[in-house]
Order: C-alpha cells, then sequence, then structure tokens
C-alpha cells in the first residue's frame, strides 16, 4: 500500500558513501567491508523504513565503483541443504548467480566467489564446476582451526594461513553473500591477515543496516530485525562496550557483542594495537541519519511486527520452525502491544470466509477469505469457490476495482477457465480443478487477447506492488508464486486449505 516516505535515499547515500570512504582512508590500506543483510532487493528495509529503494545498497556501491570490488562468499552446507531465499522461493546458490549477475548488470566489479567451510560435498563441488566453467574465479575455505578460542591456532598457518588469499586491487572489498551465516567475517579476516603476511596495511570494519544503532532499543525498527531473525537467535541489546567506552548508549546485536572481544584480539594479533573500542564502533551505519518521518517509519516496522508473527505461526504449521520461535514472534508483537487484527486485512479476509460459510458456497465444504488493501485505501476481498482460489478472487476483484470495470463483466474468457479445467483433471488427473493464483495470471493474460475488459484489468496488474494480503489459509505453491511475482505482502493463518497431506 501506498505511504508516506519517512526515508530519504539520496540523504542516505551521500551519507553513507562518505562514511565507508573516511573508514577506508582512515585505516590507511585496503579496507574488507563485511555486507551484512542483502545487497539486492531489500524488501524487509524497504517494509519498515517506507521510501527506502530496496536497490539502495547498489546505488550506493555505484558511487564507490572506481574505489570497490566485490567477493561472494557461500555456505556450502547451504549449497548442501539447497535452503532457500523465503522472499524469492529460489535456493541460496540460485540467489548467489543472481546476485552476481545484479552486480554485473550494474557495472560492478565481482572478483570472485569464495565457498566457505568447503568440504568436498558434492553439491558445493558441483557449483563449484558451474562458475568456473563461466570464467568466474573460485576458492575454497575450510573450517578454521582453533576457531573460535585458540587464537595463536586461528592467526597462524594452521588457521587462516590455510586458506586461499584472494589477491585484490582497490581499497574498498566489499565481502558480501547470500543470507546469514555465508563466512563473510571469516572470510574479512582471513584477507586481513594475508595481506598483513605481504606486507600491506588491510583493517576490517562492517556495514550492517539493522539494527540500528542510534534508535532505541525497543524502537519497532529495532524490534522488526528481531522478528525477522528468530531462527537465528538474535537479541538486540545495548553494546556494553560503547557505553563504557563513550558513557553513551548504541544498540546492536548479541553475536556481534559476544564475539567482540575475541574478534578484537584476533585483529590486534594480526595487525597491532585494534582502535575500535565497540562492536559499534565496528560498523559504518547510516541509515539511523536518514529517516525522516519518525511516525511513518515507526508504524510500518510495527505491521512488519505483525507480518512476522504471521509468517512464524504458519511456518511452525509446516513443521519448518520450532514452536519456541513461533512463541517469540508472538512475544515480541505484544512486547508491542500489537494484535494479528491491527493488520488493516486481517479482519475482511476472515469477515469473507465467514461469509462464504454463510451462504454454502465454499470449495467441498472448505471456506477461505482473502483481502488486499489497495493504494486508495480500499479493502477488496474474495471467496474461494469451485472455480479458482480466494487468492485468485481478490486479486481478480482488485484488478477490477482498479480498472472501474463493474462486478457483472467476466475478465476470465469461459473457453479458457473450461480449457484450463479439463487439462487439470483429464489430463494431469489432479483432484482440484479450481484454479490457483498463478494459473488465474495466466488465464488472464490469456483472456487478454480477445477480452478487452482483461486487457484493461492486466494493466492495472502493477499497482498491487506492495499492497497489504492477507488470506485465511495457507496458500498453495501456485498462490505463493503469484503473490510472490505480484509482488504483494502477504501473509496467511496458519490453517490448512484441505485436510489432505498431498495438493493436487
Amino acid at each position: 500500500m501506498a505511504s508516506t516516505a519517512g526515508f530519504n535515499n539520496e540523504q542516505y547515500l551521500e551519507e553513507q558513501s562518505r562514511a565507508i570512504v573516511e573508514r577506508a582512508e582512515g585505516i590507511g590500506g585496503r579496507l574488507y567491508l563485511e555486507f551484512g543483510g542483502k545487497i539486492t532487493y531489500d524488501f524487509h528495509a524497504a517494509r519498515v523504513l517506507p521510501g527506502y529503494d530496496p536497490n539502495v545498497k547498489i546505488r550506493l556501491l555505484q558511487r564507490l565503483k572506481d574505489r570497490a570490488e566485490i567477493i561472494v562468499c557461500i555456505y556450502a552446507g547451504a549449497i548442501e541443504r539447497r535452503k532457500v531465499r523465503a522472499d524469492f522461493g529460489i535456493p541460496y546458490d540460485v540467489d548467489a548467480l543472481k546476485l552476481i549477475d545484479d552486480l554485473r548488470e550494474w557495472d560492478l566489479l565481482v572478483r570472485a566467489v569464495v565457498i566457505t567451510r568447503f568440504e568436498e560435498q558434492p553439491s558445493a563441488r558441483v557449483f563449484k564446476a558451474r562458475l568456473q566453467r563461466r570464467n568466474i574465479p573460485v576458492y575454497t575455505h575450510g573450517y578454521t582451526r582453533g576457531y573460535p578460542t585458540d587464537v595463536d591456532r586461528i592467526v597462524s598457518d594452521e588457521g587462516y594461513g590455510a586458506n586461499e588469499f584472494i589477491p585484490t586491487e582497490r581499497p574498498v572489498v566489499i565481502v558480501a553473500g547470500p543470507g546469514p551465516g555465508s563466512g563473510k567475517l571469516a572470510t574479512c579476516l582471513s584477507q586481513v591477515y594475508h595481506e598483513h603476511l605481504r606486507g600491506n596495511s588491510a583493517g576490517y570494519a562492517k556495514f550492517e543496516t539493522f539494527p540500528i544503532w542510534n534508535l532505541p532499543l525497543k524502537h519497532p525498527i529495532n524490534v522488526a530485525y528481531e522478528a525477522a531473525t528468530i531462527e537465528l537467535h538474535d537479541v538486540n541489546q545495548i553494546d556494553p562496550f560503547h557505553l563504557a567506552a563513550y558513557g553513551e548508549q548504541a544498540i546492536n546485536y548479541n553475536r556481534d557483542i559476544e564475539a567482540f572481544p575475541l574478534l578484537a584480539r584476533i585483529l590486534e594479533r594480526i595487525g597491532g594495537a585494534v582502535s575500535y573500542r565497540s562492536p559499534t564502533d565496528m560498523g559504518v551505519n547510516r541509515a539511523g541519519f536518514a529517516i525522516i518521518d519518525e511516525d511513518v517509519v515507526r508504524a510500518a516496522a510495527e505491521q512488519e511486527v505483525i507480518r512476522r508473527y504471521f509468517r512464524y505461526a504458519c511456518e511452525y504449521a509446516v513443521g519448518l520452525v520450532e514452536l519456541d520461535d513461533a512463541n517469540r514472534a508472538e512475544l515480541l508483537m505484544k512486547g508491542l502491544g500489537l494484535d494479528e487484527e491491527q493488520r488493516v486485512v486481517v479482519g475482511p479476509a476472515r469477515a469473507a470466509a465467514a461469509s462464504a460459510e454463510a451462504t454454502g458456497k465454499g470449495n467441498k465444504g472448505v471456506y477461505c477469505g482473502a483481502a488486499i488493501a489497495l493504494p486508495d485505501g480500499q479493502i477488496v476481498t474474495g471467496k474461494n469457490s469451485a472455480l479458482m482460489h480466494a487468492a485468485s478472487a481478490a486479486v481478480l476483484n482488485a484488478v477490477k476495482h482498479l480498472a472501474r470495470i463493474p462486478d457483472e463483466i467476466p475478465l476470465l474468457t469461459p473457453i479458457v477457465m473450461e480449457s484450463i479445467a479439463a487439462m487439470k483433471k483429464d489430463i494431469l488427473r489432479m483432484k482440484s480443478v479450481s484454479l490457483d493464483l498463478d494459473e488465474t495470471l495466466i488465464a488472464l493474460g490469456i483472456s487478454a487477447t480477445t477480452n478487452p475488459a482483461a486487457q484493461l484489468a492486466v494493466g492495472h496488474l502493477t499497482d498491487l506492488m506492495g499492497c497489504e494480503f492477507h488470506t485465511t489459509h495457507l496458500p498453495t505453491a501456485g498462490d505463493e508464486a503469484g503473490l510472490r511475482r505480484l509482488g504483494l505482502n502477504a501473509t496467511s493463518d496458519p490453517q490448512f486449505a484441505t485436510l489432505s497431506l498431498v495438493v493436487g
């Protein structure tokens, strides 16, 4: 849903690029900058900071492109397990390839790919070969011997010295990766170690948008970060090292605070005196200084906390997370004084399901509802039927409203609907012929060739980007794919739409 901007991208770019350049100049040599979070398509940041460009970090790198090059890290175990990035529905290895493509499209130099904690895993070996055959340099790093307690071994030929050195040329080396746990920190420190062995000045710093260090501990933006990383067990804390050193509060998270004494010892062992007095000192984050409307970002972050509550409830229902994770998401939501129906599309979606049940028009006795909040403030709903899923009905009703098409005018040509239903039933032998959202979008595109109303409606599909959506039942794979393609901020109740264990 469209909203007032709470974040100024140009101000952020100016502040952030200056901070990175000043840090690099202060080191007097090569800066290895650990790049936390997503470089491209950072939709979490865009949701909690209305006005934030999801690709503003790419624009930041473009400002620095004559000074910077990029190393992409990926954890071998993530390749082996086919770990999936939730917002795109693609595995991390594919996301790494997509990241390289995106960086190249923006004319940024990708120096190499590092596969971390590599132990000759079969899928990681295939990934390595695939990159090498496309002329992308690939390096492999194993587990660091002695980590995390034996600093003497870590900073030695047996530890970081056992890793392959990646030759770099520019003063700022961005070390990035798809998702957390990709080995970015270890890669940075290994490179700094090798640089010092070669007599080169080099240092380390960290760039991570969240938590925002100069906002209060329980600010909704920082709580939203906790809610987004529950499975990592991240907890925001007041940085005790920063408080002791400077007498002022700064917010960091538990892993960085816990790791700081060890990290400082490693850096000291590598290169002598360390100027950093706290984990906050290590960061170069200036996002908090580009917030221009506190009320707008606060409200947006509160909505993100509710969205995360629904996500973890659903992931618990399908076995992806433990009950403790779902419970913590609920506690974070309630800690801000929020409840699930403060998400404006939840009540209307549930009312639509109740209406379907009252009229007895559900699909084989299962009554599902869906709701979309449109940019003009209108909330449009849809119900499931024998013909289509609730998500499909809601989207069609939404584009009808946006295109000012009367309800009685059909968007999908009957012959197209009948043909798809026959295909699903007679050829593919599927149990349900009801169209999911992905199928509905295809049917709409086909109908647009002969139906002027459908053609008009198709032109308004892009208006749904960023709109809020809720459904009363867990979406099918086809619904999820359609919601993702349309860019809807989707949530659902943790209810199954059928008793069948396999949907199809």
